[in-house]
């Protein structure tokens, strides 16, 4: 990670009780469902390493503020919920962003069932501690095609985002809800994270 030279001082949102909001929009998913289910991969899976990646295209999703200075890390890594196939197993887990998808798939459904199975603990760091680590939390409904959401907010000063996405429609359109914080990432910015999440959508085999 490197500091930032920004001015924390004079930022418009700095004082606000929360400086969080969240923006939902939708992404079409036809191509990565039909190349999911080509190759025989986890669309949940798909999907996660697409968002990790447009993720880390955009440099103010990467920056946190600790001890009252502006840091970039040099890439951010994901933390979801996953379960077992009965749904009554639920753990978190960490994993990187996607450089070459194959390698990434294969390591990523072994440390799953690793984690599910109880030979590893999963991912355990406190809600509050998030904020200084280099993840962002990410997390799929796949139950239900929403149009927005809220989230839970731990801390309203939080810096790290939230990416949640959910069913895609018939029409192959899936929701992905993204929380951030103003003092960073403004709505340019949130649009190309969705501009960029559309062309890794659009390319998986690029992965």
């Amino acid at each position: 990670m490197k500091k930032i030279d920004f001015d924390l001082v004079n930022n418009p949102f700095v004082n606000f009780y929360c400086s969080r909001y969240s923006m939902s929009s939708r992404i079409d998913v036809k191509k990565a469902y039909r190349y999911s289910k080509e190759n025989d991969y986890s669309f949940f899976l798909l999907s996660l390493a697409c968002l990790i990646n447009a993720v880390n295209s955009i440099s103010e999703f990467k920056r946190r503020i600790i001890d009252g200075e502006v840091i970039e890390f040099d890439s951010v890594d994901g933390v979801t919920p996953i379960m077992d196939e009965e749904m009554c197993v639920f753990r978190e887990m960490r994993v990187s962003s996607v450089s070459d998808f194959h390698c990434w798939y294969d390591e990523v459904k072994c440390e799953m069932n690793d984690i599910l199975t109880g030979k590893k603990e999963g991912f355990t760091l406190a809600m509050e501690e998030r904020d200084k680590d280099n993840i962002i939390n990410f997390s799929c409904i796949p139950w239900v095609d929403f149009e927005s959401m809220t989230n839970c907010i731990v801390d309203p000063r939080a810096i790290q985002p939230l990416v949640t996405w959910g069913k895609f429609n018939e029409e192959y359109k899936m929701s992905v809800s993204v929380t951030v914080n103003h003092i960073f990432v403004d709505g340019r910015r949130l649009a190309y994270f969705f501009e960029n999440a559309q062309k890794i959508f659009n390319n998986p085999e690029k992965l």
